[in-house]
């Protein structure tokens, strides 16, 4: 590279950095916020809680990724305009890929990031997430809630125990369960204990009363019953592996003997396309970033900061994506995706290109919507006149 082309590799990836530190922090918060029932609820440690939140952080940086690069690359560009740093190279006639060139370097790089993230770290994160909210709710009984304590373990199902003893027993067990909307079952007995698995509840010497909506109530009493945990451990932690759970090599040859894949095979195909394309956001954003602040102006010229449509654009683009995405699940072609995804980085080029070899060229995408915006301003203005 030469000096110019380091220098502006530099002040882009650093505010690159700057950028994308608080989005993701604050994003990555909120996130991690909404699981702190894993704590409150269960009494699971900091750690456990700490581990959680490092498995969600892979999720939400390819997302984030994108919009710290245009971000990065429009206010690098702004701030070389208004220190006057790119009407010098403008007329030092300086071509337009030395300063191009540094951008799309960075930005390559960070497809890669994105591409390996997305595809191979992603889905390791996502199963060691969903497997620690699962084991969390499937010890929930024999390590956990407090003796002579009713503890509130799904919606309608609520559990106490008298005592805790060793070998994972339990003694005095109340267990309600009012999921079912036909009836209401009551469990009573003197002793219990959690599976190793933690997918069976075993309870010993007691009875189940059971309600009907009509009030009557039957009493059957037991030597030994088995209440099911394996439902509530994998709607708590969704611990059965979906599309977005998987890595690439599973997306291109899914196993046809999977009971997930055989209810949605659709899934599986929209996610893979959609693992396909997003990798290359970066490229693309960056493209629409210069497209915006990528030329010499003046003060005058130009009013709005471009920053602001370079963002409008962006989530504009992200919701198309999201949208072609979409209907590749609901059974449309795949092709419509990469044309969306294509199209615009294809115009996005032909305008950088056709905006002049100079900086000095007035023709940038900005420019011509702000003088869009002025045309139409004055339009009003004269109806309004001769009105």
């Amino acid at each position: 590279m030469y000096l110019i082309e380091t220098y502006i590799f530099g002040r882009v990836f650093r505010m690159f950095l700057s950028a994308l530190a608080p989005v993701l922090a604050i994003i990555w918060a909120t996130q991690v916020l909404g699981r702190i029932n894993l704590v409150t609820d269960s009494g699971q440690s900091i750690g456990s809680f700490a581990l959680l939140a490092s498995y969600i952080l892979p999720n939400i940086i390819p997302v984030v990724l994108p919009f710290a690069v245009i971000i990065a690359v429009a206010q690098t560009f702004h701030a070389m305009n208004n220190d006057s740093e790119l009407p010098v190279l403008d007329a030092a006639g300086m071509p337009r890929r030395y300063l191009y060139r540094p951008v799309l370097v960075l930005t390559s790089l960070l497809c890669l990031v994105s591409f390996s993230i997305d595809n191979f770290v992603e889905p390791v994160t996502r199963l060691g997430m969903r497997k620690t909210i699962a084991a969390t709710y499937a010890d929930l009984l024999s390590s956990v809630i407090e003796e002579k304590a009713f503890r509130k373990i799904d919606d309608g199902l609520y559990v106490q125990i008298s005592e805790r003893v060793k070998g994972r027993v339990l003694r005095g067990l109340f267990v309600a369960d009012s999921r079912d909307p036909r009836y209401e079952m009551l469990y009573y007995a003197r002793e219990g204990a959690v599976d190793p698995k933690g997918g069976t509840l075993i309870m010993k010497d007691g009875e189940i009363h059971r309600k009907a909506p009509t009030g009557s109530v039957s009493i059957i009493h037991f030597d030994s019953y088995s209440f099911d945990l394996s439902d509530l451990s994998e709607s708590k932690g969704e611990a059965k592996l979906r599309a977005a759970d998987r890595d690439l090599p599973y997306l291109l040859n899914p196993d046809v003997d999977d009971a997930d894949y055989k209810d949605d095979p659709l899934s599986y195909r929209a996610e893979l396309h959609r693992r396909l394309t997003d990798w290359f956001y970066p490229v693309t954003f960056a493209l629409m970033a210069l497209a915006l602040a990528g030329s010499a102006h003046s003060h005058r010229e130009r009013k709005v900061h471009p920053l602001l449509p370079a963002l409008v654009f962006a989530f504009a683009f992200r919701w198309g994506a999201f949208y072609f995405a979409n209907r590749i699940e609901n059974g449309a072609e795949p092709w419509q995706l990469y044309a969306f995804a294509g199209s615009i980085t294809v115009i996005l080029i032909l305008v950088i290109m056709r905006s002049g070899r100079r900086l000095g060229r007035r023709g940038s995408l900005i420019d011509g919507c702000e003088t869009v915006m002025r045309k139409h301003f004055r339009r009003g203005g004269a109806e309004g006149t001769s009105a």
